[in-house]
């Protein structure tokens, strides 16, 4: 596996990791579900030049794409002095085994080695904590909806410093899922 900075070329593929990692089947309690909502983020993101592109990482297995981590400006209290995390995805047939973890270690070491402050994401609470996040709330900053604490998380990176506290937003992007 190799560990690189998305570039140009790889929109498509990234596009094709995101609609496979997040499809469903149908089940007896929901619709099936492709994964065209986080690839139109991804794709959105990039048209708004939000993506963080020193952040942006894709997983090559046996010089296929297949996985990618999307990193954009956010804020807090208006000032754009963190990051925000997602989708992450990796294809369906090389889950679980490693792709995703090496994706999120590189792309905190990348967000650190740039002097971010902090990287935020909506996600499973015992997952993310092996990767140093932890509720955002605890460090004052604040979710833009009521999505629990448990799940708004954050990472603190070498650059933290004082003062970021406040409510947190995304990317525009993020606020058209809702339209």
């Amino acid at each position: 596996m190799i560990v690189r900075r998305e570039l140009p070329a790889d929109a498509d593929a990234v596009r094709a990791v995101h609609l496979a990692a997040f499809a469903k089947p149908a089940t007896d309690d929901a619709p099936a579900r492709q994964g065209t909502l986080e690839a139109d983020l991804v794709d959105e993101l990039r048209a708004d030049g939000d993506l963080v592109a020193e952040c942006c990482l894709v997983a090559e297995v046996d010089g296929v794409v297949a996985g990618h981590v999307a990193v954009s400006r956010a804020s807090v209290s208006g000032e754009p002095v963190l990051v925000g995390l997602g989708p992450l995805g990796v294809l369906p047939e090389v889950q679980r085994s490693g792709v995703g973890t090496a994706l999120m270690h590189a792309t905190l070491a990348a967000a650190d080695a740039l002097g971010e402050r902090g990287v935020v994401l909506l996600g499973h609470p015992t997952y993310y904590p092996r990767f140093g996040f932890g509720p955002a709330v605890e460090h004052g900053v604040t979710p833009p909806q009521d999505w629990g604490p448990q799940f708004f998380i954050l990472r603190r990176l070498h650059a933290w410093g004082d003062g970021v506290r406040g409510p947190f937003r995304y990317a525009p992007a993020f606020e058209r899922l809702d339209d």
